[in-house]
């Protein structure tokens, strides 16, 4: 297995919580392998957010906190709010939207040259991103 650094976007997150899901054991493998995972602050808030309001919630929190220190948490700073705007912009004058908090991961990928993974057809357009989805193949 090849040692990389990756940026969890919320759809890969979420599935950690799930003992048996097959993304969790990939990713598992992968960090057993010593490949780095790396979530962005906003995508760690979306997936709190919404493993906490699931009827699981209890299992959930107390499995993310089993599993949370093997994962880099990226903080948002002033750099990544100035160029995730800049983004914003340059992207809605091609005729395309994204919400700040697809923005915000986008630029972290980007400023760290993490290969994001993802399922959200939204980061096509950004080509300088390099994006993979592991869930359609774990």
């Amino acid at each position: 297995m090849i040692k990389e650094e990756f940026l969890l976007d919320t759809n890969h997150i979420s599935p950690l919580v799930t003992i048996g899901h097959p993304l969790r054991k990939t990713i598992l493998a992968h960090l057993r392998a010593g490949s780095q995972f790396s979530i962005a602050a906003p995508a760690l808030n979306e997936f709190i957010f919404g493993i906490s309001i699931l009827p699981r919630a209890i299992q959930n929190l107390k499995e993310w906190e089993r599993l949370k220190h093997d994962f880099n948490i990226y903080s948002i700073d002033q750099t990544d709010a100035e160029l995730s705007a800049k983004l914003r912009v340059s992207l809605r004058k091609k005729g395309w939207q994204l919400g700040i908090i697809d923005s915000l991961i986008a630029v972290v990928a980007l400023r760290y040259d993490l290969t994001l993974l993802t399922t959200d057809q939204d980061f096509s357009i950004i080509s300088e991103l390099k994006q993979e989805n592991w869930r359609d193949t774990s």
